[in-house]
């Protein structure tokens, strides 16, 4: 990738900051003396495994907190209001660490029971409910390696994920598991199905040899108690399938040992403490839903909302009064999503117990950041990392300034640069790759079944290569540019799409923006944006000029739109990417290819 100084009109919002009052009662109190002092091995030392040698998440996410003084603390709130048939009046419910030991046990004895044993692939494929989070600490108890699935996936995408995960079982509803292609998935064996208000004829067997069995009529005779079965820190934790968004998913095994990042990172970033009430936005079948909406929260005995059903802006801000929600993890997308509903109903709201905020999934452009902070009173921090990294590697932190754009700093014991195409770390203001120097302890261990693809991650020796393009700035922020293959060459300019969608959203008829190159005889490429409008604005010519020349004015002339789009929406995945590729699609008149990963 040829390198380039930085545009100027973007370095030059630097200047924008979020100051934090001298003393504040962070976990981490002082990022400089942390990164001088802090070990990874320190940490192990918080884990009863560093003293058994017994290794198993669930019983250090679950059982020592029910073997101890958080015996009694809820451990999930969840909440969908949303009737149906077997909840009519909805469902209003909270599980205790004690609880969700004695029902992981009960689901971890029912996969025993049908010989579903240490390491074997077994797919969830469930809305978001208990019975997800359960079964994937069921899974954990016996060993086994859960597959999270988004629920929103159709068939081809179920199909790609259970093939190459030979998953051997996967656990769903009837109505999901219409779906699930069973005639070409020969590795599964097994079906557990939750009822869903009818009888499920569940025990019946399929001509294909597989076994289906009632979900809730094995939970009721399975034993609630099931000692976790010991492991080694690098046997597999979980496979997560990347979201798609530049070509096929990819499923990335990470270790047992990632708890070890989960851990920190959300007692020095999520600012997580015994007395809060925590709410990560993000579903399981995404790495954020289970890294900070399992793994990190419960291992430091946090209590954890969930909130099930379709999104609905006025439901969330309930939430947040409902539970007292002092901690909020969630992404642009859903910030924007609220931006655009209006700030009329966040008046009818109480945020006082919030006190910190995260985002993560694609950069937090400012416009979004400061109407959180503007309605709750608090400024979202950004965090970076990716499926591949198991956990957060460059962030804002809460007792630190950050200016308002910057992805952050890396995380104390690890160490994120950017660099040329040799691996030489390049001067301030200067695009290049972005990359992270290798060995934290939440690393991927393999691309399943693909070490070719693994490899090229590290094909510069020492370092991750994150496909991501940024600049560090003289004061050691780290600005995300956007994905090397997202980089627009225009006219012998290199423009990255997030800084153009970002000047895009600060126009006040834009929702959502999504930037793409489209060829061009003379220029190479120009800059085309799909834009979503806000209530209350119709399209018109004039209203394409009118946010070009905003852009023009705002950013620089040459990242200035000579072709806009209107649509309903700009397709982004459940992560919260922008998917460039649909985009592509859709002006080049081509199909879009696989998009289930893509948001409804």
């Amino acid at each position: 990738m040829a390198i380039k100084t930085a545009p100027a009109s973007f370095v030059q919002k630097t200047s924008e900051w979020v100051r934090k009052p001298k003393r504040i009662d962070a976990n981490m109190p002082d990022y400089a003396k942390a990164c001088k002092n802090f070990k990874w091995k320190n940490v192990e030392k918080e884990f009863d495994w560093s003293r058994t040698k017994k290794v198993n998440i669930v019983h250090e996410m679950i059982d020592r907190h029910a073997a101890g003084i958080g015996k009694n603390r809820v451990a999930l709130y969840f909440w969908d209001p949303t009737p149906s048939a077997l909840y009519p009046k909805g469902r209003d419910e909270k599980y205790t660490f004690m609880d969700l030991k004695k029902e992981s046990s009960r689901f971890g004895g029912v996969l025993k029971k049908y010989k579903i044993k240490k390491q074997d692939r077994v797919a969830v494929f469930l809305p978001r409910t208990p019975e997800l989070y359960i079964s994937i600490l069921g899974l954990h108890r016996i060993g086994a390696i859960p597959v999270p699935l988004f629920e929103a996936f159709m068939e081809a995408a179920i199909e790609d994920r259970l093939s190459d995960s030979e998953a051997a079982a996967i656990v769903t509803t009837k109505s999901l598991l219409k779906r699930v292609p069973l005639g070409k998935l020969p590795h599964l064996k097994h079906i557990f199905i939750l009822a869903e208000g009818e009888a499920s004829q569940a025990n019946d067997e399929t001509s294909l040899n597989i076994q289906m069995h009632d979900y809730h009529q094995e939970m009721e005779q399975a034993s609630t108690q099931l000692e976790p079965i010991w492991m080694t820190v690098n046997d597999g934790l979980v496979i997560h399938y990347t979201s798609g968004s530049t070509g096929k998913s990819k499923g990335v095994l990470h270790r047992q040992y990632a708890m070890v990042g989960h851990y920190q990172t959300s007692k020095w970033v999520l600012d997580l403490r015994q007395d809060d009430v925590y709410w990560c936005t993000a579903d399981p079948g995404w790495v954020t839903g289970t890294s900070y909406g399992i793994y990190g929260p419960w291992t430091l005995g946090i209590s954890s909302v969930v909130l099930g059903g379709r999104f609905q802006p006025e439901r969330w801000y309930q939430a947040i009064e409902k539970y007292q929600v002092s901690v909020w993890y969630s992404a642009p997308t859903a910030f924007r999503m609220l931006m655009s509903h209006g700030e009329a109903s966040t008046k009818k709201y109480s945020f006082k117990s919030l006190r910190h905020i995260c985002s993560v999934g694609e950069p937090l452009n400012p416009e979004a950041l400061r109407w959180v902070r503007k309605v709750t009173g608090v400024a979202p921090h950004e965090t970076w990392w990716m499926t591949e990294t198991g956990m957060q590697i460059i962030c804002n932190y809460r007792s630190g300034d950050f200016k308002i754009g910057a992805t952050g700093k890396p995380f104390p014991g690890t160490y994120a640069s950017v660099v040329d195409d040799a691996g030489k770390e390049l001067p301030p203001n200067t695009l290049g790759h972005l990359v992270v120097r290798t060995g934290w302890p939440s690393m991927m261990k393999e691309i399943w079944k693909n070490k070719p693809k693994f490899d090229e991650y590290f094909r510069i020796k020492g370092w991750y290569l994150s496909g991501d393009t940024a600049y560090k700035d003289k004061d050691g922020f780290i600005w995300f540019a956007g994905r090397e293959d997202d980089v627009i060459k225009t006219a012998g300019e290199r423009v990255g799409p997030f800084e153009v969608e970002s000047a895009l959203v600060q126009h006040p008829a834009v929702a959502e923006a999504g930037v793409i190159g489209k060829p061009d005889k003379l220029r190479g490429h120009i800059i085309k944006a799909f834009i979503s409008l806000r209530s209350g604005f119709g399209a018109s010519d004039n209203l394409k000029k009118e946010i070009s020349e905003f852009v023009r004015k705002n950013l620089a002339a040459h990242a200035a739109p000579r072709e806009i789009e209107f649509c309903e929406r700009v397709p982004k995945t459940r992560s919260g990417k922008i998917m460039r590729r649909v985009l592509r699609a859709w002006d080049q008149g081509l199909p879009v290819g696989d998009i289930s990963t893509m948001e409804e």
